[in-house]
């Protein structure tokens, strides 16, 4: 027995407000996850986009409990394979190349609105912070920073990360855990 075409109409436009939602609910944490990992803006919103077209385009009638592990699926392949494409055309000459100062403008960092007591020193030393953050996310591996944003950005178990990753999830743990260890002998400045 088929559905009345009714109640196939109203399904479909339940199902596409979902996606909406979701999709709007996701799109400015993917970019920023795009930007840190591809460091250019035009390549990050070019793969958000993408990712969210790929979504649409192949799971939308997927039940929505699984759209977030296959947009970052999505996401994170898309991501790799810019730093394919990258890798392919000699983008290391051209990224040492650039002056530091370019570099700063394609960092984007969201600003905590101002507390009750605006302390300057404590902004400063979150600033200093964030910046030497990035640059050392900077100089882990694509796979360690696929890791390292998949569990500690995203919230993914390593499950859900291994299967968003295609890797095992020993793989996970082994990435994650040098990505850690990287991360900490570079902040150690930072560190109480």
């Amino acid at each position: 027995m088929t559905q009345p075409v009714a109640e196939r109409t109203q399904t479909s436009v339940d199902t596409l407000d979902a996606l909406d939602a979701f999709l709007a609910g996701v799109e400015r944490r993917a970019y920023r996850t795009a930007l840190s990992m591809v460091r250019d803006t035009h390549d990050a919103m070019d793969i958000v986009q993408d990712a969210m077209l790929k979504l649409v385009q192949n799971y939308a009638t997927r039940p929505p409990a699984e759209w977030p592990l296959l947009f970052n699926r999505i996401l994170h392949n898309r991501i790799m394979d810019t730093h394919r494409r990258r890798k392919a055309d000699g983008f290391w000459v051209r990224l040492f190349e650039r002056s530091n100062d370019a570099d700063a403008d394609d960092v984007v960092y969201e600003e905590p609105a101002a507390p009750a007591h605006w302390q300057p020193v404590a902004q400063l030393e979150q600033a200093a912070f964030a910046h030497a953050l990035d640059a050392a996310l900077q100089t882990l591996s694509a796979r360690q920073q696929q890791a390292f944003f998949l569990r500690v950005w995203e919230g993914l178990d390593v499950a859900q990360t291994a299967q968003v990753m295609s890797i095992s999830e020993g793989s996970v743990k082994t990435h994650l855990f040098r990505a850690l260890e990287s991360l900490r002998q570079r902040l150690k400045e930072f560190q109480p």
